[in-house]
C-alpha cells in the first residue's frame, strides 16, 4: 500500500461521503485522478509464461486469472467478466452499500440474477415495481416459481421480497419485522431498496440477506445510465462469487461506459441523496396542510383570488409518503429506526379525477412529465402511461435538487391553472 493510499480499515471508518470519493483509490494502476473511461472488451494475457494458468486447473476454475503484481486489482481478462470502470464501480458500492456488490445491466437484470441464484420455490412479494412481478412471472414459466402474498407463509429456501419505500407511494414496510418472519422460517429476507439508497436506510443492519438497487435511479443520478446491483449481507461473499460467475453466462454484465458514469455519481451520492430526501420532505409537509384547507367549488368570479390552500384541497384529494405515516410522528417506532436520516424523495399525489391527473404535468413548468426517478432534475408521472396496476388518478413525484420555494411556486401556480372554470 502506497504511503498516500488510506488502508482498508482506515477506510471502513470514514464517512459516507469520503468513501464514496475514495473507496476505489487503491485499483487503478495510473495516477488519474478522474477515472479513466476504458472501452475495451478484451486485455492481454501476461507476458510471462510461468503466470499463464489453464482455466480448467481447480484453484483457478471461474476466476479467470491474470493477475498484473503491479495492480492485482486492475487486471482483466475480458469485459463480460469485468472491465476497470465496473470493477471500480463494485469496489465503491461494495464500501458504501456495506456488502459484496455485483453491478449489472439493468435493475431488473439484478433481480433475475437474484432469483437465479436462489432458485426458491415459492416467493413471497407484495406491492412494487411491476417490471420486478414481471421477471417473477417468467420465472414461474421455467422453474415453477410460485408468487404468494407478502404475508403468506413461507418455508426454508423460500424469499420474501420487500420493497421499501414503495413504488410509486414512497411509503415504507417494516423491514425488521419481515426479517424476523422470514428467517424463522428459513427463507431468505431480499430487499429492493432502490428509493432509499445510503444514508437513508440500511437494510443489512435490518435483517436483509440481499440487497438490490436499480443504480439507474439515485445511483446513478443523472437520468443517463442503467444499472442494477445486488449486494449480499457481510459474510456471504461466497455468495457474491457464486454471482459474479453466473453474470458470465448469463451476459447480464453492465457496460464500460455506464460504469464510469456510475463512478461519476457516487462521488455526490449523500450530497444528492440527502438534499432531495429533505426537500421532498417539506414538499409533502407543505402540500400536506394546504390539503387541510377545504373549500367549495371553484368561484365564478374571475376577479376572485382563492388561497392556494383552498385551491390544492379542490383539485388534490389525498398524498402518499413515509413522512405521513402515522409512524413517521412516534419517537421510537419502527420507522424512525428504519429511515433515521430521512425519507425518500419520491412521494405520490392522487388527484381528485382521472382528467385532473392527465393535466396537471403539463401545467408544471419546473417537472419533467418523464418515467424513472432519482436524477438531479425533478420528475413527474402520470403513472398509468407505465404502469396499468395503479389508480389512474396518481402521479409519482421524484424530488431533484432545485430549490424547495420554486418547486412549492411551481405546484401552485400548476394546481391554480387547473382550478380555473
Amino acid at each position: 500500500m502506497s504511503p498516500d493510499r488510506v488502508s482498508g480499515e482506515e477506510m471502513a471508518n470514514l464517512s459516507l461521503s469520503s468513501r464514496a470519493v475514495h473507496a476505489d483509490d487503491g485499483i487503478s494502476a495510473h495516477r488519474a485522478v478522474a477515472p479513466a473511461m476504458h472501452v475495451s472488451t478484451t486485455f492481454r494475457y501476461s507476458s510471462d509464461p510461468n503466470s499463464l494458468q489453464s482455466c480448467s486447473d481447480p484453484s483457478n476454475a471461474h476466476t479467470w486469472s491474470n493477475r498484473d503484481p503491479n495492480a492485482p486489482l486492475d487486471s482483466h481478462i475480458y469485459s463480460r467478466d469485468s472491465n476497470p470502470n465496473t470493477t471500480r464501480l463494485e469496489a465503491v458500492l461494495t464500501s458504501v452499500l456495506g456488502g459484496p456488490a455485483v453491478v449489472y445491466a439493468s435493475g431488473l437484470a439484478a433481480f433475475h440474477a437474484m432469483l437465479v441464484r436462489l432458485n426458491p420455490k415459492r416467493i413471497a412479494i407484495g406491492e412494487g415495481y411491476h417490471g420486478c412481478h414481471g421477471v417473477v412471472q417468467v420465472m414461474s414459466r421455467l422453474t415453477g416459481l410460485q408468487a404468494v402474498p407478502l404475508d403468506a407463509e413461507v418455508g426454508p429456501g423460500d424469499v420474501v421480497h420487500v420493497e421499501t419505500p414503495l413504488n410509486p407511494t414512497g411509503e415504507a414496510r417494516n423491514l425488521q419485522m419481515h426479517a424476523d418472519r422470514a428467517h424463522a422460517a428459513g427463507a431468505y429476507l431480499t430487499v429492493d431498496a432502490t428509493f432509499a439508497p445510503p444514508p437513508l436506510q440500511d437494510a443489512f443492519a435490518l435483517g436483509a440477506d440481499v440487497v438490490m438497487h436499480s443504480g439507474t435511479k439515485y445511483l446513478g443520478g443523472h437520468s443517463d445510465m442503467l444499472c442494477g446491483v445486488l449486494t449480499v449481507r457481510p459474510g456471504l461473499a461466497e455468495w457474491a462469487s457464486a454471482l459474479r460467475g453466473e453474470r458470465l453466462v448469463l451476459g447480464s454484465v453492465m457496460g464500460s461506459m455506464e460504469g464510469w458514469l456510475g463512478l461519476r455519481s457516487l462521488r455526490t451520492l449523500e450530497l444528492r441523496v440527502v438534499r432531495q430526501s429533505q426537500t421532498a420532505t417539506a414538499l409533502v409537509g407543505w402540500l400536506a396542510e394546504q390539503l387541510k384547507s377545504s373549500s367549495p367549488s371553484p368561484s365564478s368570479d374571475p376577479s376572485s383570488t382563492p388561497s392556494s390552500s383552498s385551491v390544492t384541497a379542490r383539485v388534490v384529494e389525498r398524498l402518499h409518503h413515509a413522512s405521513l405515516q402515522p409512524e413517521a410522528a412516534e419517537p421510537g417506532s419502527w420507522l424512525q429506526k428504519q429511515m433515521p436520516v430521512g425519507y425518500g424523495p419520491v412521494f405520490a399525489i392522487v388527484m381528485k379525477d382521472v382528467d385532473l391527473a392527465r393535466k396537471l404535468s403539463s401545467r408544471l413548468r419546473l417537472l419533467h412529465h418523464a418515467t424513472s426517478l432519482g436524477g438531479v432534475e425533478s420528475l413527474i408521472e402520470w403513472r398509468a402511461l407505465s404502469d396499468p396496476r395503479v389508480d389512474q388518478r396518481l402521479l409519482r413525484v421524484s424530488v431533484g435538487v432545485e430549490a424547495l420555494e420554486d418547486l412549492k411556486a411551481d405546484f401552485e401556480q400548476a394546481f391554480a391553472s387547473l382550478d380555473r372554470p
